[in-house]
């Protein structure tokens, strides 16, 4: 028998369902998210915890028209599930398929692309003024959540939207929880509203007796609602949003949908930015997300019945590697402290965290923050570490660059999920840290070939002094490799074969598919060397100098573009020093990877050791 979400077949069709039917509608969806999920993975906490939000949104948005700009944008499956596209969700996050993020390509419902935190209430603002200076009249709604909102870009934003006065909405979806536990003054704020119940008892009262009095009292109350001190202020001193010019009301229960559509009819019509305070429970309606919502915040496959994942961990991933020698070397010099922004399990810091609590801080959604908080403890004589994704240190290049770098003070950056990171797409993939990072002067750069390798940088890196990186991949940490012993050097290179004529370059991960490139060569009779970069910057000149002696090719090979990569800098080298050898650099072109799984994305890449093959191939027919 049909459901009611059969009904859903385009955008603006939930308008046709009748109020009666919107708790069917939510269960439906909810069983929807859980049976698509469970199959491809994504991100189910979240989503099951803004069911009731987005379908009260799209009750009061019309779209195309109307634009609604999600922030992060991962709980923005439900929107695409009332936006007509919920026959895609087989594919989602899967290679050509649909994103787990909002696209602009993907639907015209898709006000904006996201995939980082702190950004939607800025979007969102530039959309309204543009609305202004054209002279149109289309809603302009904005959701982020209580964690996003601890992000400096949020309150640029709240600032300015202050002094330029334009209408907009600002949803705040305040569950609790961003992807760990939310930590700092914004919590602690957020969590005296949402207990604060005196507030909203005495203005509920307040109101009905003004409303009660025969024709002064609706004229009081609008005054008391544009007096600047208004009945908040009486009850909740210091009112942190209406203290900067920013219309609150709430907070408001986030799974009633006909009282946020009444909230946010009432919004409209406030001059200004207006931001409503939604309180919703992260992974409602699944009673493992409820109770785990930061486990169920993106998860593999999984059986419903039990909450259990299907994929069998097998072996340590690099960050649990990294975890847990961290903690070793903590525990040998009371100097080394670690720093995360709001993602101390996902950057392997939670272990840190419970064994020396004191030496441990979590900044927020704050990454420019984590690093010059970091400069600063290095230069008062700690050996910070900074653990944060790749992807995210793009937020910070200034503060590395001006606060650690300039004054060479002794903090080391772990950039996990460097790299090809797979289904979470172009706002994720870690593709451009070399090259950022590469024209940094003072910045030393590592990537390790397997997980004992990430043990040596660890004990080099929190000895080494000075500014200092180390970039790993998401995933499976390699422990097939041999090692070869050779100590760090500064500088330094690992020579793991040497062969002639053709000598491959191999950037951390890729050493791998350097040595299975190796076997594929043999059997056209080619010895390649193999070289473990090691040292991304400085590059080994030495070595570089030395091979061209007896080999005609240099294969470079790396999970980063090719502007401003290794590859490149390689090759500036070989031009400048008029080396006699060729060149063919193995990197990402001038693109945005989306999503798909990571051996999907190396083969279309051109990464694979088949494809990497085939071009060396091709470059040494040239040859001749």
């Amino acid at each position: 028998m049909p459901g009611i979400l059969d009904r859903i077949n385009e955008a603006n069709d939930i308008k046709k369902i009748s109020k009666e039917d919107y708790a069917k509608l939510a269960q439906e969806i909810r069983e929807f998210l859980l049976e698509k999920v469970s199959q491809n993975g994504g991100h189910l906490a979240s989503n099951l915890g803004v069911v009731e939000l987005t379908m009260a949104l799209h009750l009061f948005l019309d779209f195309p028209e109307d634009q609604l700009v999600w922030d992060v944008g991962h709980q923005a499956y439900v929107h695409k599930i009332l936006t007509g596209r919920k026959d895609q969700f087989d594919t989602l996050r899967q290679l050509d398929g649909m994103s787990g993020f909002p696209k602009c390509k993907e639907s015209t419902a898709d006000a904006f692309n996201t995939g980082h935190s702190s950004t939607s209430i800025s979007a969102a603002l530039g959309m309204a003024r543009a609305r202004d200076l054209l002279k149109k009249h289309n809603k302009v709604v904005a959701v982020i959540g209580d964690g996003a909102l601890s992000g400096g870009m949020a309150f640029e934003a709240l600032n300015n939207a202050a002094r330029l006065k334009t209408n907009m909405i600002v949803i705040l979806n305040d569950n609790n929880m961003s992807i760990s536990e939310n930590v700092g003054g914004m919590a602690t704020y957020l969590g005296k509203l949402r207990t604060d119940v005196r507030y909203t008892k005495f203005k509920t009262g307040v109101e009905r007796t003004l409303l009660k009095m025969p024709q002064v009292g609706e004229r009081i109350m609008e005054t008391m609602r544009r007096s600047k001190e208004s009945i908040k202020r009486f009850v909740v001193p210091g009112m942190l949003f209406e203290d900067m010019g920013i219309t609150y009301l709430g907070p408001i229960d986030g799974h009633n949908i006909q009282g946020i559509y009444t909230m946010l009819e009432r919004a409209q019509y406030v001059k200004g930015t207006v931001i409503v305070h939604v309180i919703t429970k992260k992974g409602k309606g699944y009673r493992f997300a409820e109770r785990y919502p930061s486990h169920f915040h993106g998860v593999n496959s999984f059986d419903v019945n039990t909450g259990k994942s299907k994929s069998k961990k097998t072996a340590p991933t690099y960050t649990d590697i990294f975890s847990k020698k961290l903690v070793e070397l903590a525990m040998k010099d009371k100097r080394i402290t670690a720093i995360t922004a709001a993602m101390p399990s996902g950057t392997g810091l939670q272990a840190f965290k419970e064994k020396f609590p004191r030496r441990f801080t979590d900044v927020g959604i704050a990454e420019e923050h984590a690093v010059t908080y970091a400069a600063g403890m290095a230069k008062a004589g700690m050996i910070p570490v900074v653990a944060i994704y790749s992807t995210f240190m793009q937020r910070a290049y200034d503060q590395v660059l001006h606060d650690v770098c300039l004054g060479k003070f002794p903090v080391v950056f772990i950039l996990d999920r460097a790299g090809i990171v797979g289904n979470d797409g172009e706002t994720h993939q870690g593709i451009f840290d070399l090259s950022f990072l590469g024209s940094i002067p003072n910045l030393t750069i590592l990537a390790p070939k397997n997980a004992i390798e990430l043990e040596k940088m660890l004990e080099y890196a929190v000895s080494f002094g000075g500014p200092i990186a180390i970039r790993f991949p998401r995933g499976t940490a390699c422990l097939e490799m041999t090692d070869t012993q050779e100590p760090m050097v500064y500088g330094k290179s690992e020579l793991l074969h040497k062969g002639s004529r053709v000598v491959l370059l191999a950037v951390g991960s890729m050493v791998k598919h350097a040595e299975k490139v190796r076997e594929l060569l043999l059997q056209d009779g080619i010895d390649a060397t193999v070289v473990n970069v090691r040292f991304i910057k400085p590059i080994d000149e030495v070595m570089l100098e030395r091979l061209a002696e007896d080999h005609t090719l240099f294969v470079t090979m790396e999970e980063n573009v090719e502007s401003g990569g290794y590859g490149q800098h390689v090759a500036s080298f070989i031009c400048d020093h008029a080396l006699p050898v060729k060149h063919l650099n193995i990197s990402i072109k001038d693109c945005f990877v989306e999503h798909g799984k990571v051996y999907e994305l190396y083969q279309r890449l051109g990464l694979d050791p088949q494809s990497i093959y085939e071009e060396i191939q091709k470059k040494l027919k040239n040859e001749y």
